[in-house]
This record gives structure tokens, C-alpha cells and sequence, in this order.
């Protein structure tokens, strides 16, 4: 700061006791000044409550204040709309506020075309209004179902982060934790009010059976180890739960997700990248979402007067080939876009773009980022 002068400064802190009220003098200009602090834990808790709010979903993220959704979805065999062109599910469903804006076929994820069919196996990222995620859900053979018995195995920074949040929900979730470390399984039965904390190994089944792992509704395995995550989420489904999530940290293990039943995995490498790509990007960009290894983002940003995009219909903006609109809000009402649509100043639109295409974006968008 003092030697390079760099306007905007981001740290990432790991420690929890840093991010304590008794600390934040600690972060002024006249001392160390820090201008956002970034918790990869209190980040992945996030996430990991996301995963819960969707259980169908493999990966979500809300956007535009909570009016509208980013939905992962395995398209399976019982799907009403595999071999359905795109386009013909805009005529089907006319009212239901969804766009299918990217799809991974065969590992490799691109942004189709109105003609593209979905397949079984294919992994598609679709953005909905929070009102139509039920329906949207169903449309792609999914079942929306409340989570309200909830297993964690971790009792660490996240598995308490998430206890705490679930407890605090008016919307009553009974959850069990089990943690292997008696130190932090102490201080999180002394933090904890309703949840019950389990001492021992998170793979031992008679301590999932303890648990109830078999009546809950969802398993979440969060310590800090890929492989007991893993195979605790695993043993989990074995014992009869229909849900899974495993924190995984080592990107070359998510291909083993499908092949070994995990519903869904958290990374935190990505969860992290899209809190800092919020905060670095100038101009009018009020979130960004990484998909995948980095392999592509999704952008929300208000339009600007000096946008190409100001005052044209979508169609005629000349968008790259890996960039579709998923969502745009018109004085405060999300509206499914349409090639007809009109992009007006102050408009909030959201992008899906493959990372390749985001420089242009930022063109459009009249937006630039700062690489400190």
C-alpha cells in the first residue's frame, strides 16, 4: 500500500479470531489498511447452505437481491426433456421464467444454441426466477424436497458456521454433528443451543446410525480432509440418505462425484475466486459467480449509458458466441429475456459467459477489472 499505492486492498484470512469486531480498528487506513476481508470458510458455509436450499441442484447461486437463481442440473434418464431443442421448451413452457444458459457434455462446457438437445448425462446450468424454481425443477425431473434432519461430519470453522445459520432459521432444521477432535467437538456443543454434537469418526456406521443418518433428510461432510469427505458421504448414502454434499478441495477428484454417488461438492477454491471477482471489478458489477474449474462465469451488472447494449434489443447485440443473457430486471421485476427484450440504462442484467468471452463482456458492460 504505502510503497506501490494501490487504491483497493483484499485479504484473504483463514484465522476466525481475525475477523472478530475487537479487530476491525485493526483494518483502518492509519493502521493496516484493508479494504475487504475474505473468509474462505465463512464463504464455503455460504455455499454449503445454498447446496441445502436446492437439494435436486448440484450447484447454485442466487443473484439480483434473491430474485433469481443459478440451478446445476444432472440431467437424467426420467427427465421429461431430454431430446427436447431448446427452443421448443420456450413454446412448452411460455410462462415459466427459466433459460438454460450453459451446458458440460463430455467434460467440456459451452453455451447452446436454440437448436442444442439436452442428453442424459449432460450436466446444464439453467438461471430461474426464485418463484419459478419449484416448476423448473419438476420440468427437469427433479424433486424439490425440504431438508429438515440435516447430518454434518465436521464440527471445524464451517460445520459450526452452518450449524449456527440452521439454528437461527425460523424454519425449524434438527441437525447432528460429529466431530472426530474432542477440542472442537467441546466448542461446538458449547456454541450450539439445539443441535446435538457427536465425539468420534465420522466413517464409523455405528456413529452414523447414532446420527439417524438414515432418516435424514441430507449429509453434508466438511472436515478438512477430500477423502474422509468423500467417503463419509458415501458410507452416508449406503446407510440409505438420499442426499449427499462433500467439501473437495483437490479439483481432480470432482469426476469421482458421479461415479460415486455424491450428489453435489463444494469447492473452495471457487467459492472463493467469486467473492474476490466481486470486489475487484469496477463500474456497475454487483456479483459474479465462478462455474467450475474457472471455466466460465456468471456476471450481474447494471447497464450504463455508455454500454453498447444501452438501448438495444438483445438480438441485435452483438454478443460472443459463449455469452447468453440469463435474467434481466426491469425497475425491481426479473423478466425472462427474449431476443424482442430491450436493454435499457439501469437496467440489471445477468450474463453467463465462458471465460474466454469475459473481456468482451466487460466491453460491453463498459466495465474493466483491476488487477491491483
Amino acid at each position: 500500500h504505502s510503497i506501490f499505492g494501490i487504491n483497493r486492498k483484499i485479504a484473504r484470512l483463514r484465522s476466525q479470531s481475525y475477523l472478530d469486531a475487537i479487530y476491525s480498528d485493526l483494518y483502518r487506513r492509519q493502521h493496516m489498511p484493508i479494504d475487504v476481508v475474505i473468509s474462505p470458510e465463512r464463504e464455503v458455509a455460504a455455499a454449503a447452505l445454498q447446496r441445502l436450499s436446492a437439494p435436486a441442484a448440484f450447484d447454485t447461486e442466487r443473484f439480483m437481491d434473491g430474485q433469481a437463481q443459478l440451478l446445476g442440473i444432472l440431467i437424467e434418464e426420467e427427465c421429461p426433456v431430454v431430446h427436447t431443442p431448446l427452443r421448443q421448451l420456450t413454446d412448452l413452457f411460455s410462462t415459466l421464467r427459466a433459460v438454460v444458459v450453459g451446458v458440460r457434455r463430455d467434460g467440456a462446457l459451452f453455451s447452446p444454441n436454440p437448436g442444442d438437445q439436452l442428453f442424459v448425462g449432460d450436466e446444464c446450468y439453467v438461471f430461474a426466477h426464485v418463484e419459478d424454481v419449484p416448476r423448473t425443477m419438476e420440468v427437469f425431473g427433479k424433486r424439490m424436497a425440504k431438508q429438515e434432519r440435516v447430518v454434518m461430519v465436521g464440527g471445524g470453522n464451517v460445520g459450526l458456521a452452518v450449524a449456527t445459520e440452521l439454528e437461527s432459521r425460523t424454519d425449524r432444521v434438527r441437525a447432528k454433528v460429529i466431530e472426530k477432535d474432542r477440542k472442537r467437538a467441546e466448542i461446538a456443543a458449547e456454541a450450539l443451543e439445539r443441535t446435538i454434537v457427536l465425539h468420534g469418526d465420522g466413517l464409523d456406521v455405528s456413529l452414523l446410525t447414532e446420527a439417524g443418518v438414515s432418516r435424514a433428510d441430507a449429509m453434508l461432510a466438511v472436515t478438512d480432509d477430500d477423502k474422509t469427505n468423500m467417503l463419509a458421504a458415501v458410507r452416508a448414502k449406503s446407510e440409505g440418505c438420499p442426499y449427499a454434499i462433500a467439501l473437495i478441495n483437490d479439483p481432480t477428484l470432482v469426476p469421482l462425484m458421479g461415479p460415486l454417488g455424491i450428489d453435489a461438492y463444494i469447492n473452495p477454491r471457487a467459492t472463493t475466486v467469486s467473492s474476490i471477482l466481486r470486489h475487484i471489478r469496477h463500474g456497475r458489477v454487483r456479483a459474479v459467480y465462478s462455474i467450475g474449474d474457472a471455466e466460465a462465469e456468471v456476471i450481474e451488472a447494471e447497464v450504463l449509458s455508455t454500454s453498447p447494449m444501452a438501448g438495444k434489443r438483445i438480438a441485435d447485440i452483438d454478443f460472443p458466441e459463449g455469452v447468453l443473457v440469463g435474467a434481466v430486471r426491469k425497475g425491481g421485476k426479473v423478466i425472462r429475456p427474449m431476443g424482442d427484450t430491450r436493454i435499457d440504462e439501469g437496467d440489471v442484467i445477468a450474463l453467463f459467459a465462458l471465460t474466454k468471452d469475459v473481456p468482451e463482456v466487460e466491453r460491453l458492460m463498459q466495465v474493466s477489472i483491476d488487477f491491483f
